[in-house]
């Protein structure tokens, strides 16, 4: 008989930093890349913040796969549908165990913390607040909806008092208006109502609107 055990193991894992942490930051950002794309490069994106006042930390998805084929550029995935339950759980414990490494790592005092997560990485970031322990005063969703299968009555509670956005260029090629205008319609009753932010462009992230979003919960 077809049996399938679940099997608890030790695995190596990374994120990326960016940001000087002996200065006097000001906001701790976790950004949570989208599928396919490594943690080292979606970073980058956010080298336009100034390293004196912001810290950016970017996590990996805990999966690698070749991009094209069987050799070339390599991506990472959060998770898939097979055994879904069980990488979700392996994430949520993964961003946990980051967020306690940077706090001891940089010895950071209790600062502004924002939460952003782009295409898959929105999923991510959503159950991560729900279903981990971080202490957070933002999230972003960027190009990407909240997960159908959130506990939507925890996130209310948990949001309610918190700074939400929903960033979304006009040429979003896999989030187009009417799907946005349906999901918003979707999450509206269940009390999670976001600041929507468009931008010229594609499902992309935006340097420019990253640093006009840091500039705006600064002023929050």
């Amino acid at each position: 008989m077809l049996q399938a055990i679940d099997l608890k193991v030790t695995k190596s894992a990374r994120f990326f930093v960016w940001g000087n942490p002996d200065a006097n930051i000001e906001q701790v950002w976790f950004v949570c890349h989208g599928y396919g794309q490594l943690a080292s490069y979606f970073i980058k994106k956010f080298e336009v913040l100034d390293p004196q006042k912001y810290l950016v930390v970017a996590p990996e998805g805990l999966s690698k796969f070749y991009l094209d084929g069987l050799t070339g550029r390599v991506g990472a995935t959060w998770m898939t549908k097979e055994d879904r339950l069980h990488e979700i759980g392996d994430y949520v414990a993964y961003l946990n165990t980051v967020y306690e490494r940077v706090h001891e790592e940089f010895n950071l005092k209790p600062l502004k913390t924002n939460i952003l997560g782009f295409s898959q990485g929105v999923a991510t970031a959503c159950r991560w607040i729900t279903m981990g322990t971080p202490h957070f005063d933002t999230l972003v969703a960027w190009a990407g909806n909240f997960p159908h299968d959130w506990d939507y009555v925890q996130a209310q509670e948990l949001l309610e008092q918190k700074k939400v956005f929903f960033v979304v260029g006009d040429k979003d090629e896999f989030l187009q208006p009417q799907t946005l205008e349906a999901h918003l319609d979707f999450i509206k009753p269940k009390g999670i109502i976001p600041q929507v932010i468009h931008f010229a462009g594609r499902h992309e992230l935006d340097s420019q609107v990253i640093k006009q979003l840091a500039s705006r919960i600064t002023q929050s």
